[in-house]
């Protein structure tokens, strides 16, 4: 009797901790509601610059999140995650006040200056990078966990 409980105890504990949600009440809006949203995410295409000053982002499953990738134009560059992209779910891409709907991304190229936004709910559980192609740097890289 005593292993049975020590056995359900343990079983237990060996499961993955689960997220709280971020909001009780999701409402008409569900996962795109406001309380659901997750801090904006922002990346810059500079040529020998970061992607960005955390390198690594948390995120949540379920949550909805806003990611700006603003390229300064001194070189033509490109994001690559087909991993991160597949393990998202993108409402919409919008380019110059143009909302795209995609069915799927593998990467995104900026031959000049601009600003592209993504929002999406993050699903996949996992560790997913976004990187710049061919590059080695490990700045040149973002890190996203989604729990």
């Amino acid at each position: 009797m005593k292993r049975t409980i020590l056995a359900a105890v343990l079983a237990v504990l060996a499961q993955p901790a689960f997220a709280a949600p971020l909001c009780d009440n999701l409402g008409f809006a569900g996962l795109l509601a406001s309380c659901n949203r997750g801090e904006p995410i922002e990346l810059t295409l500079a040529s020998g610059q970061p992607l960005s000053k955390e390198g690594t982002y948390t995120l949540q499953s379920g949550a909805y999140y806003k990611l700006f990738i603003t390229a300064d134009g001194s070189a033509e560059l490109a994001l690559s995650g087909p991993d991160f992209f597949r393990a998202i779910w993108m409402n919409e891409v919008v380019i110059n006040q143009i909302e795209i709907r995609p069915m799927a991304i593998d990467s995104l190229e900026f031959d000049a200056a601009g600003t592209a936004e993504l929002s999406f709910v993050a699903i996949k559980p996992g560790s997913h990078v976004l990187s710049i192609p061919g590059s080695k740097g490990g700045a040149q890289k973002v890190v996203f966990n989604i729990q």
